[in-house]
């Protein structure tokens, strides 16, 4: 992603057919949370649909308001060391709808936007590895503290100029370090915190909504097209690449998660073709403008299979992700960053999978040691888990006084005529009694 140097008046033409492409960019990347929203929320059990679906539009307040109180200044306003920024544009600070990015003479108020909801999805996408069993306020302030002290930095690092693996010539063209590296590893670290639900690999806890994860998947791939292609911050070649690379690389891993899943289990699966679109995503966000189509469609492939074994270690090392973001997010994120290093079209090798391999180890040891100790404050201060009785009652109610299906009129059918059920149920009767008879 460009950096966006600002200027604070219109020393240049404003672009517009960029500004309008950019601004578009954002609504599509403001699309994706609601899209997580369902997918995830299509993947819990009924109990607890409706808190799944709430962590993450709650990322939505959270976020956008911290962004612009300090975030957007912290990330991008200067640089102190390489490691984040200054404070000189807290509030957006001195900016008019006349500042202009340097480069590509865009309102930086559009540049705001784009990234602001970046900062709004990446802690909702840790939401799904503790689902079923967190205290809704306890992660309404682990998302506050989390994006203040771990992303608005990396953010920084990755994509600002002056930050330190942006001077280094790490490739992350849209959030493979920044965003799913960071978000993958932090799961990693609060559910080791948090611990696992009640009943894990005892109790059945398969999804209880299969097309609605489907639906949030469609969302999340219809969006990624402005998280991708948006990152260009221009319409122009380099956007047009990324968004064909984004679709060929989704369409092979989901290829590639549905074979390994016919091979390993026997059946081609709604959920692993879904979760196999969601790692091709992953994989070819940090490449995928540096790549040419046939490399996209590489990291697609490599991302589908492993991600769709990785997604079975929790079983294996004990600990419960609950909806695979570790296996999705932090695998696939690893892949994309590490394959671009040598399918670089123009840098690659091993010098750039070095640098590649720096800034993925240095986000995840930064990232899961300041995100264990967030969550072990929080844990040890108001309590991050569910009561045992919450969590087995489903979190729904105990926290939003609802339920995500009304299930009082089922059966209550009202008329003068008899309800279909009893009609069936008394030909069934009638089918019988003649049965005996000719007997």
């Amino acid at each position: 992603m460009p950096p966006a140097r600002v200027v604070t008046s219109r020393r240049r033409p404003l672009n517009g057919a960029d500004t309008a492409f950019v601004l578009i960019s954002a609504a599509l990347v403001m699309l994706m949370t609601p899209g997580l929203a369902f997918f995830y929320g299509g993947m819990v059990r009924v109990k607890s649909a409706l808190n799944m679906l709430m962590m993450s539009f709650i990322a939505l307040g959270v976020s956008s308001v911290l962004f612009v109180l300090y975030g957007y200044s912290i990330a991008f306003s200067g640089d102190t060391a390489g490691i984040v920024g200054n404070l000189d544009l807290v509030g957006l600070k001195g900016l008019t709808p006349d500042s202009l990015t340097e480069e590509g003479g865009i309102p930086v108020f559009a540049f705001v936007l784009f990234q602001m909801l970046f900062a709004v999805i990446t802690p909702a996408l840790i939401s799904g590895a503790l689902a079923d069993r967190v205290k809704f306020s306890a992660w309404t302030l682990f998302i506050a503290l989390w994006v203040s002290i771990v992303y608005f930095p990396v953010a920084h690092w990755v994509w600002a100029e002056g930050g330190w693996l942006y001077e280094l010539d790490v490739i992350d063209f849209a959030g493979g370090t920044a965003v799913h590296i960071n978000a993958g590893v932090a799961a990693l670290a609060a559910v080791l915190v948090v611990g696992k639900r009640i009943g894990f690999t005892k109790d059945p806890m398969r999804p209880h909504n299969l097309p609605m994860v489907v639906l949030g998947a469609a969302l999340l791939w219809f969006g990624w097209f402005g998280f991708n292609a948006g990152s260009a911050l221009a319409a122009n070649g380099e956007a047009a690449n990324m968004a064909l690379n984004t679709q060929v690389a989704t369409a092979t891993a989901v290829l590639g998660w549905l074979l390994y899943e016919r091979i390993r289990h026997g059946a081609f699966t709604t959920l692993g073709a879904a979760s196999g679109a969601i790692a091709g995503l992953v994989a070819i966000t940090p490449a995928g403008a540096s790549v040419n189509a046939i490399s996209a469609m590489l990291i697609g492939l490599v991302a589908g299979l492993v991600c769709s074994w990785a997604v079975s270690l929790k079983f294996k090392l004990g600990f419960d992700d609950s909806l695979d973001v570790v296996g999705v997010h932090l695998v696939g994120g690893v892949i994309g960053t590490l394959l671009v290093g040598f399918l670089a079209t123009e840098t690659g090798g091993l010098t750039q999978f070095g640098k590649q391999a720096l800034g993925a180890g240095s986000v995840m040891v930064f990232t899961f040691v300041v995100t264990w100790i967030l969550a072990k404050l929080i844990d040890v201060t108001i309590g991050f888990r569910a009561s045992e009785d919450e969590e087995t009652a489903g979190l729904d109610q105990a926290y939003h006084a609802e339920t995500a299906y009304d299930y009082s009129q089922a059966g209550g059918y009202s008329g003068g005529a008899p309800s279909p059920a009893t009609v069936t149920a008394s030909a069934d009767a009638a089918n019988a009694d003649d049965k005996k008879v000719d007997a």
